[in-house]
């Protein structure tokens, strides 16, 4: 099943993310993991190979602190420098978001993976997995408490991006189709949002009746004659027409 979240980002714009799926986190997890392990073996051999005279017990005692030094270091460095990716997200097209629409910080990636020792690693990702699984938000331990969650960057063909939003921020590269479209409220969108929604995910006669109810509704309000050919693009242009004009 398909689980999406509402994202009220920080221009107070509104955008349905489709949220990543147990398995597209676990195998973008075990890519980081074959990162960061060919890695601490290379720095390994180094070591060996270049301070082989002055091995002992205590560099013995410091490489088997380092893998989860490494582990560490490589999540937060690279969330935070990359937007909530790591190369295992980059590849599988997945980013860590805060619920809030903000970029995360420092305290919300060190958060994530202090706590993923307790419910991905000491428990062999049962926890983590368990949680994701089942909760309303794809929340594990860590995402609970950095209000974090992971989502889908490469959405469905009608769903709006983040990066679809801002190339149509302003009046100077985009030109409203109606901008009577003002008469409506953000009440009034969201509900057009979801009934779109609803028929992309399940396009059977029912919701396209009631694609037909909305646009025949939305007609006299708006002051249109002509009814549109095509319903689902009118009411993906009045989406993007309200965004422009009211942001």
């Amino acid at each position: 099943m398909i689980k999406t979240i509402d994202i009220t980002t920080t221009q107070n714009v509104t955008i349905e993310y489709q949220l990543a799926s147990l398995r597209e986190r676990m195998l973008a997890w075990l890519l980081d993991m074959f990162i960061v392990v060919f890695g601490y073996i290379l720095l390994y051999q180094l070591s060996r190979l270049i301070f082989k005279d002055l091995w002992d017990w205590g560099w013995s005692v410091f490489w088997a602190v380092m893998p989860f030094m490494i582990y560490f270091l490589y999540h937060i460095f690279l969330e935070i420098l990359n937007g909530g990716q790591t190369p295992g997200k980059m590849a599988l097209n997945i980013r860590v978001v805060r619920l809030d629409g903000k970029d995360p910080e420092w305290s919300d990636v060190v958060l994530r993976s202090v706590l993923q020792l307790v419910d991905s690693i000491f428990c062999l990702g049962i926890i983590g997995s368990l949680l994701i699984k089942t909760t309303a938000k794809c929340q594990r331990l860590g995402d609970m408490a950095a209000n974090t969650t992971v989502i889908k960057i490469q959405q469905d063909a009608w769903r709006f991006r983040l990066e679809d939003i801002l190339s149509i921020s302003t009046l100077n590269n985009y030109e409203p189709t109606y901008p009577q479209v003002r008469h409506l409220n953000e009440k009034d969108m969201i509900f057009v949002k979801t009934v779109l929604a609803r028929y992309q995910r399940y396009p059977n006669p029912a919701h396209e009746e009631v694609i037909e109810d909305l646009v025949s509704h939305l007609m006299p309000i708006l002051q249109i004659h002509d009814r549109p050919l095509n319903r689902i693009e009118f009411l993906k242009t009045l989406l993007k027409d309200y965004i422009v004009l009211t942001r």
